[in-house]
């Protein structure tokens, strides 16, 4: 019986403990546990630096969401947030259009924007800036951008 109880105990110490670390993840800008755990809180921001004269038509999707079409003048920014799946495998494809030129870019994928060991690193806010010539993933904080090609 004491053993029962005991187990029961360690159970629920081990899930108050990891709630309590995937909650306390979504303080402040960064923590110790982005990209370790699934569900991580994510905020994608992307900001029109293409033109001063035109306007930049974003159309953003996963799997199973569809955002809709948004029209972002220069300078202008939309945003959207989510958390990453149990697998790992969160991944929103944006459609950027503008006169004479449209692109698809991987706005976010967990294994490149959740995962410790990639070159850019993990983001809890993804802020990328759509250029003519590539997006350009900054970092609020400051730090080196990162050129997509």
């Amino acid at each position: 019986m004491n053993s029962s109880k005991n187990n029961h105990f360690k159970l629920g110490l081990f899930t108050s403990l990891f709630i309590f670390l995937i909650t306390s993840s979504s303080f402040g800008n960064h923590s110790s546990t982005d990209g370790l755990f699934p569900f991580a809180p994510k905020h994608v921001v992307i900001i029109n630096q293409v033109n001063p004269e035109e306007t930049l038509i974003v159309h953003c999707t996963n799997k199973k969401i569809d955002l809709g079409v948004k029209d972002l003048p220069y300078g202008a920014s939309f945003d959207f947030r989510f958390h990453v799946n149990l697998r790992k495998t969160t991944t929103y494809t944006c459609s950027f259009e503008w006169p004479r030129n449209k692109q698809t870019f991987d706005i976010f994928r967990a294994n490149r924007d959740d995962n410790i060991h990639s070159e850019p690193g993990v983001c809890r806010e993804c802020i990328w800036h759509i250029f003519y010539s590539n997006p350009c993933r900054v970092y609020r904080d400051g730090g080196y951008p990162i050129y997509m090609l």
